[in-house]
């Protein structure tokens, strides 16, 4: 038996191979092959302009609220620009939610890295900031300055957010003179967790809050854009946001700052059931739910053999499928 290749008609954007069918078979016309593995945002252009820190300032003094959710990879990305975020956290946080990990400690930053290219690829709009990790920027500002700058070569990220009050001043006017936009984060600092005693409530004593007050000062004169502000009473968050003249990301913190956000996971419900979240975290959908309901529907149908049923298969025609049967056991037999 001889075979020859049959050229295919390539669509637009999709690929095919050429097929090797008998002499006998008429030549196919078109061929398509759509392909499971075509990046999600293929399709999508975004009409919005690119949000830049003037963007962020205008709607401060505008006293608009400033939205921002953080993301892990291309589809949280991709989905938190075309719905709208004016700023796209890649957190540390990742390290649980997306990583399995205990605590955000524990993320490296070639791994926030990683995070960051996969982000950075989807976001098209928005405002794209990266948590530089513990132990990538304590030590010295030089040395923050060097994982800041990776964050943004390497990463593909805007600026980078740090936690730590006044004791980072420093650090941060170091990085934000390079040219690199700085969001502070005071309050409850996740990084520092074991010297605060865990995850508790910031600012609840007067002598707390004027801690606060005096890192947000601290940051603010040391140059950072955007201070964030994590569980503290919304009263105090709210004086403090009044005193600063840039705007504060609130979480935990109340709608008295100028802007909210919240790990994507928590507000999305895409957890199973039991796990724990804090008092502040919104859920808006049921992903984690959703998700489970289709994959128990298709592995019952696959069990049934009701999936794939013949509007997901590729059709054959009759002389194909003919002319196939007839040679299926001399190939067999010549391979064998």
């Amino acid at each position: 038996m001889t075979l020859k290749p049959v050229n295919c008609l390539r669509r637009p954007a999709l690929h095919c191979r050429n097929l090797a069918v008998p002499l006998r078979q008429s030549p196919i016309k078109t061929c398509a092959q759509y392909s499971s593995h075509s990046p999600i945002g293929s399709t999508t252009t975004s009409t919005r302009k690119k949000v830049t820190i003037q963007t962020i300032q205008n709607l401060y003094k505008k006293n608009e609220p400033i939205t921002v959710l953080t993301a892990s990879d291309f589809p949280s990305g991709h989905v938190a620009d075309t719905a709208g975020m004016e700023i796209v956290l890649v957190g540390d946080s990742l390290a649980m939610v997306a990583m399995g990990m205990e605590d955000t400690n524990e993320v490296t930053m070639d791994e926030m890295l990683l995070h960051c290219r996969s982000v950075n690829r989807a976001v098209k709009s928005a405002f794209t900031i990266a948590d530089l990790p513990m132990g990538s920027y304590e030590t010295t500002p030089e040395k923050a300055l060097t994982s800041a700058i990776r964050m943004v070569k390497e990463g593909g990220m805007k600026g980078v957010k740090l936690e730590g009050g006044a004791e980072m001043a420093s650090t941060i006017r170091k990085i934000s003179q390079a040219g690199i936009p700085v969001m502070a984060h005071i309050g409850l600092t996740p990084q520092r967790q074991h010297s605060l005693g865990g995850f508790r409530v910031q600012g609840k004593s007067a002598a707390g809050a004027v801690k606060l007050l005096r890192d947000a000062l601290a940051v603010q004169k040391a140059g950072a854009c955007v201070v964030l502000i994590e569980a503290v009473p919304p009263e105090i968050a709210g004086i403090v946001t009044r005193r600063l003249s840039v705007p504060t990301i609130g979480i935990g913190s109340g709608n008295g700052c100028s802007g909210q956000v919240l790990v994507q996971v928590d507000m999305l419900g895409n957890f199973p059931e039991g796990r724990f979240l804090p008092k502040f975290v919104k859920t808006y959908a049921d992903v984690w739910g959703e998700a489970r309901r289709g994959i128990e529907a298709y592995r019952e149908e696959v069990k049934s053999r009701a999936f794939p049923s013949v509007e997901y298969t590729y059709g054959v025609s009759k002389e194909v499928l003919e002319e196939f049967e007839k040679v299926v056991d001399e190939v067999a037999e010549n391979e064998e």
